[in-house]
């Protein structure tokens, strides 16, 4: 069992406990359950140059607490004020320390989409995302079969949201509606051995649609990352780490903007 597995088997348990502690039509009455999301397709698709998916992310199974002073405002403000196009917050709590809340205080000062990361196997949390503040939900392709990821897509899109839906490897292309799917991140991370290699961003860019939009997601820290990921058209990077365990955030992330940059 890998660790996506034994998360999973934790997640069930607490979507469980979710629903003994909530209705449903709780989530309907929520501060931003009718609120209009704002749209990261619109987002990515209107940049001139690759997109940046900044992550707030405390801590990983791999690689356990990033950073230590973690206040997850201060880190949404250095994002907003250097040029973010949209931020990903982790709501897990037991295997990334994050918090549903950290995404609802972002969604305060936000003008940009924001990501609920999570682990999400029942419909129940996408209706929860969307009361929460989310924009957009992010959906792993290695934890569902296609017919879920089909019904949880439409489920979304119906409530205003959009996906981001994640695989890890070519082996999972088949589940893929890319008629409903247009925004396919692919993460570089093994998930046997928490191994990384840009070059699996390469290998899926090669079978997916041309008008997809390509995130690359895990191992992106240098210039010459970025330059490796032009030449495969990437149209977005999702970073966390690299951000993370800068000193100063807000300039990290302007530097990688400078990186991100295609010459027209």
């Amino acid at each position: 069992m890998n660790i996506l597995d034994k998360i999973v088997e934790h997640k069930k348990e607490e979507v469980a406990t979710l629903k003994l502690k909530y209705k449903l039509s709780s989530f309907y009455e929520a501060e931003y359950y009718e609120v209009d999301c704002v749209n990261i397709i619109e987002k990515v698709e209107s940049s001139k140059s690759i997109s940046i998916i900044s992550e707030i992310k405390k801590a990983s199974p791999s690689k356990g607490i990033i950073k230590e002073d973690f206040d997850h405002l201060n880190i949404a403000k250095d994002y907003l004020g250097n040029g973010a196009d949209a931020i990903s917050i982790l709501t897990d709590k037991d295997f990334f320390k994050g918090d549903i809340s950290y995404l609802t205080d972002v969604k305060k000062i936000s003008t940009i989409p924001l990501l609920r990361k999570d682990f999400i196997i029942d419909d129940f949390q996408i209706h929860q995302a969307k009361a929460i503040g989310a924009d957009f939900i992010l959906l792993i392709c290695e934890i569902l079969d296609k017919y879920q990821i089909k019904d949880f897509t439409e489920i979304a899109k119906e409530i205003g949201m959009e996906i981001l839906l994640e695989l890890h490897s070519i082996r999972q292309l088949d589940k893929i509606d890319f008629d409903i799917n247009k925004l396919i991140g692919v993460n570089n991370r093994n998930l046997e051995d928490f191994s990384v290699d840009l070059k699996t961003t390469e290998l899926v860019a090669k079978e997916i649609p041309k008008n997809s939009l390509l995130v690359s997601e895990s191992g992106i820290h240098k210039k010459e990352d970025l330059e490796y990921l032009k030449s495969l058209d990437v149209d977005t990077i999702l970073v966390g780490e690299h951000l993370m365990k800068s000193e100063n955030i807000g300039k990290a992330l302007a530097e990688l903007k400078e990186w991100c940059k295609v010459e027209s």
